[in-house]
């Protein structure tokens, strides 16, 4: 898990180095400086995370293509939810990126297939004792519950989804739930469009695995750790913070929240500051400072989607270059030449 998480992080420097070498390199420390849970755990997601961007550098690089295939489908067959956005990109994308996600979904039928083969012989009954886990923990107060009453809610392993912020204002799963998908669903509907009408180029694969970086992890359950796939936003960053501008900040300012508001330490730091706090959530005012205050992960998310989302939806590969045109405007013009 340390190798393929370290190698994965190299990779995202690597691209990022093409622009910003510094702005990559400082974005990458925060994350790697922040893995205890995930190691103190081997939470399946750092295998699943890591090999997920490995296999972003070789399709992106169109080298060992064969490998990246089999680093997807293994990171899709584990958790989905984690990665099944970065694999629809590549599929939406069309031209030989789409090749590569259907040879990732044949391969990951035929392991998913092999799994539910072997478990079902060992455990016949493993489907309907699985669904009562899952229902077991996921009731109110319980462990993955994302309500205030949670187990886990004022922990630095908390739920950073949407349901987070919106159980807040309602705790009842019947709310939270279509709220988090309506919000979600309306972003990512938008960036697959954006994706389908774009011709593929690097700058635009960037911008748009940034977006989803940060999106994907709003609509369904997640916790800090599956939020190393931020690593994927680190060379849209460097790109924007060297194409200079207004942008640069906002980009580095919402990456850096983003990475921050989902790490152990920070997380840490926040729920020790923050534990004799208590509002109450039958007030308007208590909701708003128990989400802004206790539980702000889903919302720097959220805001960090939405602005890597608007510049991939203005971005234009047709243009010259988008990222320098657009802040040409905010330099001063060239004097006159006779």
């Amino acid at each position: 898990m340390a190798g393929s998480l370290f190698l994965a992080a190299y990779f995202m420097w690597e691209f990022g180095a093409d622009s910003s070498p510094g702005v990559s390199l400082l974005l990458i420390c925060l994350v790697l400086a922040n893995c205890e849970v995930l190691f103190g755990t081997a939470n399946a997601a750092g295998i699943v995370i890591s090999f997920c961007i490995i296999a972003v550098w070789c399709f992106l690089h169109d080298q060992f293509a064969l490998a990246g295939v089999l680093c997807l489908a293994i990171s899709l067959v584990i958790k989905p939810h984690d990665t099944g956005f970065v694999w629809l990109y590549f599929l939406l994308a069309g031209g030989i990126h789409r090749k590569r996600s259907l040879q990732t979904l044949a391969v990951t039928a035929v392991l998913g297939s092999a799994a539910i083969i072997w478990v079902s012989h060992v455990a016949p009954n493993w489907l309907q004792e699985m669904r009562s886990n899952l229902a077991s923990i996921a009731t109110q107060g319980g462990l993955n519950a994302p309500g205030v009453a949670s187990l886990t809610g004022r922990t630095a392993g908390m739920v950073i989804s949407l349901q987070a912020a919106f159980s807040v204002i309602r705790d009842d799963a019947h709310f939270y739930n279509p709220m988090s998908y309506l919000v979600s669903g309306a972003l990512l509907l938008a960036w697959a469009i954006k994706t389908l009408r774009t011709r593929f180029t690097q700058e635009g694969a960037w911008l748009a695995l940034a977006a989803v970086s940060a999106l994907s992890l709003l609509p369904v359950y997640h916790r800090p750790y599956d939020a190393k796939l931020l690593l994927l936003a680190v060379p849209a960053c460097a790109m924007l913070w060297a194409a200079g501008g207004m942008r640069r900040w906002i980009a580095l300012g919402v990456t850096s929240a983003g990475i921050i508001s989902t790490s152990d330490i920070p997380l840490a730091i926040l729920v020790t500051v923050t534990k004799n706090l208590h509002f109450s959530t039958t007030t308007l005012t208590g909701k708003l400072m128990t989400i802004l205050l206790l539980r702000p992960t889903p919302l720097i998310l959220l805001a960090m989607g939405c602005f890597y989302l608007w510049v991939y939806v203005r971005y234009d590969p047709d243009r010259v270059s988008t990222l320098e045109h657009d802040n040409a405007t905010e330099r001063p013009p060239a004097p006159a030449t006779t």
